[in-house]
């Protein structure tokens, strides 16, 4: 339920709040059994042909950071939301928004930098738009895409058919995206250079999808980070999910940054990660072959759906005691992708 009168900067945060705006305002609006599978692409049936078809907004600031850019982040962003939905992506689209003002220069960089992350991840950028607007802020450029993939025969079949036991996999370290863009934003002047994650999960969702045909969900963390995907996927289930901390993978200087902050790191966005969800027995095996790869070496079973604790999220914390993991309220770090 939304308390406010006017948009505040925590509707877009992806925690509790963009929750109630999406399910408050555009899902009665738009109400369509497309739509209210609440996935991050449609899926769409045509002539028999099946498609997903998704569509994301980015106004990440600032607009080139360390491991990446808002180009490569628009492509990243829209791939993910195909690859965890189960697609092979295909084509997107692009617009641009570009401020009065804003260097052709860097527009040219990030042109290219699209161009060439999409030939990396074998999609192709086929229409697209451009706007300008009048000189009126310190923001300088935003991007809308949208991508089609093809569905593969294996794609997940939904959060219904959770079991108890069944195992939450993230394939690789949390928190990196958010922690990149804080870090480079306040210059924090950290010894290392916290890089972004930002890259293509859909060379780990096709092993995921040629390795089972009973994977239940997948998801790439962003805004609300892990936290916010957890709390999503036993929403509405008779379900709830416990985790462990001490096998949760996070990167030191994250970590480093959180303590200092109060940040979670379960809270700070991914661009490069997946949250799964499959049987045990078949987790395992799963994790074994991601290890193997490069994007796909940090993976680790971090927890399980559990009975009993219906709407849920709690972590065995390192210091042996139990706590909630809640979806973030509020906004940490706004404009984050």
């Amino acid at each position: 339920m939304i308390m406010n009168e006017t948009i505040i900067i925590s509707h877009g945060s992806g925690g509790k709040q963009t929750h109630d705006l999406i399910h408050s305002i555009f899902f009665p609006a738009f109400n369509n059994p497309e739509l209210n599978r609440e996935g991050d692409a449609a899926i769409l049936d045509i002539s028999g042909v099946k498609l997903a078809f998704t569509t994301d907004s980015f106004v990440v600031k600032p607009i080139f950071f360390p491991g990446g850019d808002i180009g490569k982040l628009a492509v990243a962003g829209t791939v993910n939301d195909l690859a965890v939905s189960g697609a092979k992506p295909l084509y997107l689209s692009c617009g641009f928004i570009l401020h009065e003002g804003f260097s052709i220069e860097k527009l040219k960089k990030i042109t290219l930098s699209m161009k060439q992350f999409a030939d990396e991840c074998g999609v192709r950028i086929v229409t697209g738009d451009t706007k300008v607007v009048e000189r009126n802020s310190n923001d300088e450029l935003f991007i809308n895409s949208a991508g089609i993939g093809l569905i593969h025969k294996n794609a997940p079949r939904g959060k219904e058919f959770f079991q108890e036991g069944d195992a939450v996999i993230v394939t690789g370290t949390v928190g990196d995206h958010g922690a990149a863009i804080f870090s480079v934003r306040e210059n924090m002047g950290f010894d290392t250079e916290i890089l972004s994650d930002c890259a293509s999960v859909y060379p780990l969702a096709e092993i995921a999808l040629e390795h089972s045909e009973n994977i239940r969900i997948m998801r790439d963390p962003t805004r609300g980070g892990v936290a916010a995907v957890l709390n999503e996927f036993i929403e509405n289930t008779p379900f709830g999910i416990e985790i462990v901390e001490r096998v949760i993978p996070v990167r030191n200087d994250v970590k480093t940054i959180c303590e200092i902050l109060g940040f979670d790191p379960l809270h700070l966005a991914c661009e490069g990660r997946m949250v799964i969800v499959l049987s045990q027995a078949e987790a395992v095996s799963l994790v074994e072959k991601f290890r193997k790869t490069e994007l796909g070496k940090g993976s680790a079973i971090i927890g399980s759906i559990r009975a009993g604790s219906k709407g849920l999220v709690s972590m065995k914390t390192i210091a042996g005691g139990e706590r909630v993991v809640d979806s973030p309220s509020g906004e940490l770090l706004p404009r984050i992708c």
